[in-house]
């Protein structure tokens, strides 16, 4: 539905299965539950994605988000755990040496084994919401604001469309993402992880998620950074030796920007904490680590090119 038949729009952050925190927020902004859907008379929700993984209330969360979209009532788009979900349960194509895209590891299976335990005895139920999966798009460009789950590159994006009008990825494309680098590697690290950067000389970090990473995520607005604290965007920040180190030329030349003049963008993933609010007139964060205990947050757009305080909402959850 055009932007201009409906009063507005309500962008809401990461569930991760909080089910009846979800409802709570839906409620406080004037949704109800119509023949056991959540709807609005006049505004449509939107979902980051992330809605399966961690919390417990997952099943609850996907028939609750998949019943609204299928009856007009709300869109999804695909985050990276709605991916690496597709990633766990599709064979690995002839000759990459893996078995699944995703391969069954350790650390993947305690990511997605809350999912996993509550579809337990459940398995055409589970399948059919991998099905659903295939349907979420990676991105929704409304026009006047554009939604996707970690980072909006404007060329992927464009390359991505030419091939998927729908922006949906078929099974060949997540085949080939096990492809370090290659073009849907690009595609499903940019747009559902963030941008990011090495660390130097070679060093890693270990994160309160107890992963050991080469890497952290990085700002993709900041216009004029100098060090590599200026750049950092995650919820592990970086040693202070690394955070004030400078950053080359050349690195400053492949940051990417999402510039001051493009349409608002609302983003999820990065496990914001403290009130949220605008990162900048035209970009939010509205992952607000609910199941961290955080907030469950949303934006209430109603047709500003720029971002207002006042249009955040979430609730809290204990």
């Amino acid at each position: 539905m055009a932007v201009e038949h409906r009063q507005g729009y309500d962008i809401i952050g990461d569930v991760h299965g909080c089910a009846h925190t979800l409802e709570a927020l839906l409620e406080q902004m004037g949704y109800a539950r119509v023949s056991g859907i959540w709807r609005h008379p006049q505004r449509q929700a939107l979902f980051l994605g992330d809605i399966i993984d961690r919390g417990p209330r997952i099943r609850e969360a996907l028939h609750l988000v998949r019943d609204m979209v299928e009856a007009g009532a709300a869109r999804c788009i695909m985050g990276n755990h709605e991916f690496n979900a597709l990633g766990w349960v599709t064979p690995a194509s002839a000759g990459s040496g893996r078995r699944y895209v995703r391969e069954h590891t350790d650390r993947n299976r305690r990511q997605i084994q809350a999912t996993l335990d509550q579809f337990a005895n459940r398995q055409a139920e589970w399948d059919d919401f991998i099905d659903w999966f295939w349907t979420l798009p990676l991105y929704l460009d409304m026009g006047q604001f554009r939604l996707v789950h970690a980072c909006w590159d404007d060329e992927l994006i464009r390359s991505f469309t030419a091939q998927y009008p729908d922006a949906c990825p078929d099974i060949e494309f997540v085949q080939a993402s096990v492809e370090r680098d290659g073009f849907a590697d690009q595609v499903f690290d940019r747009l559902l992880r963030g941008t990011g950067m090495p660390l130097p000389h070679g060093l890693t970090m270990t994160g309160r998620d107890g992963v050991t990473r080469a890497m952290f995520r990085t700002k993709f607005w900041e216009e004029a950074p100098q060090t590599y604290g200026d750049i950092v965007f995650q919820p592990d920040g970086l040693p202070e030796h690394i955070a004030i180190r400078p950053l080359t030329d050349r690195q400053k030349a492949e940051l990417l920007i999402y510039g001051a003049d493009e349409p608002p963008l609302f983003v999820g993933h990065y496990w914001q904490e403290g009130e949220p609010r605008a990162i900048r007139a035209n970009l939010a964060c509205l992952d607000y680590s609910a199941v961290k205990f955080g907030k469950l947050a949303a934006y209430r757009w109603s047709g500003e090119t720029e971002l207002l305080r006042d249009h955040f909402v979430w609730v809290d959850v204990r």
